[in-house]
C-alpha cells in the first residue's frame, strides 16, 4: 500500500480513522462497500473479540464486525498518525478530512505485458523518467516505479518485469503474480502489442480471471494500421470487459489518453469497464463450480482471490495456489480431493492435460473475439522482416555477418572513442596543473592531483568508449536483432550445456558484468542462471579496457589489434570450458528447451536508444564519484604514508616504503612466479573494487599524475622500470599474462554483489576463489613457458 497508510487492522480499540481505498478483489469490495466502507467513512475500532479476531466497528451509526484478514484489506488514515506527521500540533477536523481528501487522490497502477510490447517506452513516457528498453525477452528483470501528477491526481506507476503468462514457469511471471495479488494495485494497466494481438491477450485472459480492475493500452497501434490491418477496438473491448485505448507510446501517442481512461475508471465513471468471464465450455464450467463449492466456505481464502480464480488454478495444477491452500484453507483436504477428481475425469474425456485444455480454450475464447473485430490486410511490414530475417539468420551468410557487426563495434568502440579521449585527457592534465598551482606543495596538494585527479582522470576518459560500446549493444537490443543472435548460437550454446539465451547477458558482459548478471532472470531454468553467471566474468568488460590499451599500446604496437582480440577470444574460451566442466559436474541435469520469441525488426528510436547508451554511461560515472574515488582516495593515502615524502625524497623508493608498498611486497612471492612485482601486485588488489582503479593505481605508483591508458609518462615509466637485477620488470610476456590475469582474476565488488543477490553467498565465494586461482594459474602457463623460448 501506497503514501505510508495504514491497515484498518493495525487501528487500536477505542480510536477513530477514515477509510481511504478498499483492496481486494470484486466480490469482496462489493460486499465491503455495501456495509459502508467507503471513502471517507470515519471508522471507530470498538473491541477486539476474546481470541483477537474478529474485529467490531462502529460507522453510520452501526457496528460491524468484520474478520482481521478482512479487515487488513482497507486502507485507512488514523487522527493520531496524520496529527504526528503532517501537523505537528493541533488541527481541526476539517483540516484533517482535507489532507485524507487529498491524499486519496493516489492510484496504485501496475504495468504488465508481454516482452516486446513497448511497456517500459509507456512507462518512460508517462513517468518521464528514462528506464532501459529492449526489444528482446526480459529487458525488464526488476519492477521500476515511477510517481507523477496527472488531473489532480498522484499516480504510481509500477513497470512489472515482461512476461508471456502469469503461472509459475519463470521467475517474471511469479513475481508479477504476487505482486498483483499481494501488493493490490487499484488497477492493471495491460500494455499489448497492437501487431501480435493473439498472443498478447492471452496474459489478458488471466488478468480477467483474476477479477481485477483492467485497462489496456493497445500499443504499436500506427504498426498495424501501415499493414492495412484494422480492429474495432471499441467492440473488442466490450467484449473483453475493458477500456482499450490505442497508443504509439514511442512517439507519445495516446499515453494522455490511458491516462485519462484510468482516472475515469478510478472514478466508476467507465461504462465498458466490467467483469466478464471466459467460458470454457460446459465440461470445464462444471468443473470449476463444483470446485468453487469447496472453496467458499473459505472466506479468508476467498476475501483474497475469487473462488473462480482458485478453481482454475486447481485445474492448471498450480503448485503456488495449492501450497497456499495448504496453508490457508481448513478444509485443503476436500478441496484437494475434489480437484483431483475434476482433473482426471477431464484428461480422461479430453485426452489432454488440463492445463492444455484451459489453455486451449484461453485461445479459443482469444480467436473468437478477434474473428469479431480484427480484419487483416497486406503484411507488407511484416514479409519485410521476414525478408531480412532470412538473410541474417541464413545458414552461410549469418555467422559472417555476427561476425562483421561485431568486428564493427570494437572497432568503433576503439576508433571513434580515441578522438574525445584525447580532448577529455588533455581537459584532465590541464585541471592537474591548474589545481597544483593553486594550493601550496604538502599532503592537500598530492591528495588531490595525485590521488583524486590523478586516479579518477585516469578512469574517466574511457567514458567515450563506454558510450560507443553500450550504444551498439542498444543497436541490437532495439531492433530484435540480439533474439537473432541468440537463435543462431542455440545449437552452439547447447554443445557448452547452455542455453540459447545466454548469449545475452554473455553478450552485455562486454559492456558491464553487473546488468549482465541481473539479465540472466529471463533464463528460465535456475542451473542456467547460475551457469551464466558464473562464467560472465570471463567477458570481459569495459572496466578492464583500460588495462588493455595501456600495456597494448607499451608493449604491442605492432600487434595491437590481434593482441586484444586475443585477450577477448581467451577469455571466452575459458567461459565455454568452464560452463562445459560445471555441466558435467555440478549440474548435470537435462537441458531446458529453447522457447523465445523472434519479434519483428523495428527501427529503434534515437530516443530509446540514447536514454539506454546514456543510462548505462551514467552508472559508470556513478562509479567515478563512489567507488573509484574512496579507491584513488585509499591508494594516494597507502602510497603517502606512514613517511611524509619531502621533494629531496625519490619517488620510487618512498612508495617501497609506504604502506601500499608494504602489502605489495607482503604478497610478491605469490606473483613473483608469474613476472609479476610488487606494484603489479598492489594494482591487482586495488583493482578488486573496480578493474578501471588498475591503471590509476599504477599511475599513482609510479608517480605519474593523469595517468589513463595513453599516457605516454606511465608508458615509458613502466619501459623503463628494472629489477634489482637490471632486467626490465615488463616485457611483452609478462604484459600479456597481466592482461589475462586482469581478464581472468576476482571480478570486481559490483559484479560479486550482483551474483550474491542473484545466486547467493555461495555462488558468490565460489566466484570469488575460482577466477582467481584460473587467473594464477593460466598467468603462471603463458609466463613459465614462454620463458623457454
Amino acid at each position: 500500500m501506497e503514501n505510508n497508510f495504514l491497515k484498518l487492522s493495525d487501528i487500536p480499540t477505542s480510536k477513530e480513522c477514515v477509510v481511504v481505498k478498499v483492496h481486494g478483489h470484486g466480490s469482496f469490495r462489493n460486499r465491503i462497500v455495501e456495509m459502508g466502507f467507503v471513502k471517507g467513512v470515519h471508522v471507530k475500532v470498538i473491541k477486539n473479540a476474546p481470541l483477537h479476531d474478529p474485529i467490531e466497528y462502529e460507522l453510520l451509526n452501526s457496528h460491524i464486525s468484520l474478520r482481521r484478514s478482512e479487515a487488513e484489506l482497507i486502507e485507512v488514515a488514523s487522527y493520531a498518525i496524520e496529527s504526528e506527521t503532517d501537523f505537528n500540533g493541533t488541527f481541526t477536523e476539517e483540516e484533517f478530512e482535507k489532507q485524507v481528501a487529498e491524499k486519496t487522490k493516489t492510484i496504485n497502477i501496475a504495468l504488465v505485458g508481454n516482452p516486446n510490447c513497448g511497456k517500459t517506452s509507456f512507462f518512460n513516457r508517462a513517468t518521464g523518467l528514462r528506464e532501459k528498453v529492449g526489444n528482446y525477452s526480459g529487458v525488464t528483470v526488476d519492477a521500476k516505479k515511477g510517481v507523477f501528477h496527472h488531473k489532480g491526481y498522484t499516480i504510481n506507476l509500477v513497470d512489472l518485469p515482461g512476461t508471456y503468462s502469469i503461472t509459475e514457469y519463470t521467475p517474471e511471471e511469479i513475481y508479477v503474480r504476487e505482486y498483483i495479488t499481494g501488493s493490490h494495485p487499484d488497477m492493471v494497466l495491460n500494455v499489448v502489442d497492437a501487431t501480435n494481438l493473439e498472443r498478447n491477450l492471452f496474459l489478458t485472459t488471466q488478468l480477467i480471471d483474476m477479477n481485477i480492475r483492467v485497462i489496456m493500452a493497445l500499443n504499436m497501434f500506427d504498426e498495424l494500421t501501415k499493414d492495412g490491418d484494422t480492429l474495432d477496438y471499441k467492440q473488442l473491448g466490450i467484449l473483453l470487459g475493458i477500456p482499450i485505448i490505442p497508443t504509439t507510446a514511442s512517439k507519445g501517442i495516446g499515453v494522455t489518453e490511458v491516462l485519462d481512461k484510468i482516472i475515469e475508471v478510478f472514478e466508476d465513471r467507465a461504462q465498458e469497464s466490467r467483469h466478464v468471464h471466459i467460458n470454457y465450455g460446459q465440461d470445464i464450467e462444471n468443473a470449476i463450480t463444483r470446485i468453487k463449492e469447496t472453496v467458499s466456505p473459505n472466506k479468508n481464502v476467498t476475501d483474497t482471490y475469487t473462488p473462480r480464480y482458485i478453481a482454475i488454478k486447481l485445474l492448471e495444477d498450480d503448485r503456488l495456489m495449492k501450497t497456499y491452500l495448504q496453508k490457508a484453507a481448513a478444509n485443503y483436504g476436500q478441496i484437494e480431493s475434489t480437484a483431483a477428481k475434476e482433473i482426471q475425469s477431464l484428461e480422461k474425456a479430453y485426452k489432454e492435460d488440463t492445463n492444455t485444455i484451459i489453455v486451449n480454450a484461453k485461445y479459443g475464447f482469444v480467436r473468437g473475439a478477434l474473428k469479431e473485430t480484427f480484419h487483416e490486410g497486406e503484411k507488407a511490414k511484416r514479409q519485410l522482416s521476414n525478408a531480412i530475417d532470412t538473410l541474417l539468420t541464413n545458414k552461410w551468410l549469418g555467422f559472417p555477418f555476427l561476425i562483421i557487426f561485431m568486428w564493427l563495434m570494437f572497432e568503433a568502440t576503439f576508433t571513434l572513442g580515441a578522438y574525445p579521449q584525447e580532448w577529455i585527457e588533455t581537459g584532465v592534465s590541464a585541471l592537474g596543473e591548474w589545481v597544483a598551482t593553486l594550493i601550496p606543495e604538502g599532503p592537500l596538494n598530492d591528495l588531490l592531483v595525485d590521488g583524486i585527479i590523478a586516479g579518477v582522470g585516469g578512469v574517466i576518459v574511457f567514458l567515450p568508449q563506454i558510450l560507443i560500446l553500450f550504444f551498439f549493444i542498444s543497436l541490437m537490443e532495439d531492433t530484435g536483432y540480439m533474439a537473432r543472435a541468440a537463435f543462431m548460437l542455440d545449437k552452439l550454446m547447447h554443445k557448452i550445456g547452455l542455453h540459447g539465451k545466454s548469449f545475452i547477458p554473455l553478450l552485455i558482459g562486454f559492456g558491464c558484468s553487473v546488468p549482465a548478471i541481473m539479465a540472466t532472470r529471463t533464463l528460465e531454468s535456475r542451473r542456467d542462471r547460475i551457469v551464466t553467471m558464473l562464467i560472465t566474468p570471463f567477458m570481459s568488460c569495459s572496466a578492464r579496457l583500460p588495462v588493455y590499451i595501456l600495456l597494448v599500446s607499451a608493449f604491442f604496437v605492432q600487434y595491437q589489434g590481434l593482441v586484444l582480440l586475443s585477450i577477448y577470444f581467451i577469455g571466452i574460451l575459458l567461459a565455454i570450458g568452464t560452463s562445459f566442466l560445471l555441466k558435467k559436474t555440478l549440474f548435470k541435469q537435462t537441458s531446458e528447451p529453447f522457447v523465445m520469441e523472434l519479434p519483428p525488426y523495428r527501427m529503434p528510436t534515437a530516443r530509446n536508444t540514447l536514454i539506454h547508451m546514456w543510462d548505462k554511461s551514467a552508472q559508470y560515472l556513478k562509479k567515478m564519484g563512489t567507488i573509484i574515488l574512496f579507491a584513488s582516495i585509499l591508494i594516494w593515502a597507502l602510497g603517502y604514508f606512514p613517511v611524509e615524502r619531502s621533494v629531496s625524497t625519490d619517488s620510487a623508493e618512498h612508495m617501497e616504503e609506504s604502506y601500499i608498498g608494504r602489502i605489495g611486497k607482503a604478497i610478491e612471492p605469490a606473483i613473483e612466479p608469474l613476472g609479476f612485482d610488487w606494484k603489479m601486485g598492489v594494482s591487482i588488489i586495488t583493482g578488486v573494487a573496480a578493474k578501471e582503479i588498475v591503471v590509476s593505481s599504477m599511475g599513482i605508483l609510479y608517480h605519474v599524475p593523469d595517468a589513463d591508458e595513453s599516457s605516454q609518462p606511465l608508458i615509458q615509466a613502466m619501459q623503463e622500470q628494472v629489477r634489482p637485477d637490471g632486467s626490465p620488470v615488463f616485457t611483452p610476456l609478462v604484459a600479456y599474462g597481466f592482461m589475462l590475469f586482469v581478464l581472468i582474476y576476482f571480478p570486481c565488488m559490483a559484479t560479486i554483489a550482483a551474483i550474491k543477490k542473484e545466486a547467493g553467498t555461495k555462488w558468490a565465494f565460489f566466484t570469488m576463489f575460482y577466477t582467481t586461482a584460473l587467473a594464477w594459474v593460466v598467468s603462471f602457463c603463458v609466463y613459465q613457458i614462454g620463458s623457454l623460448f
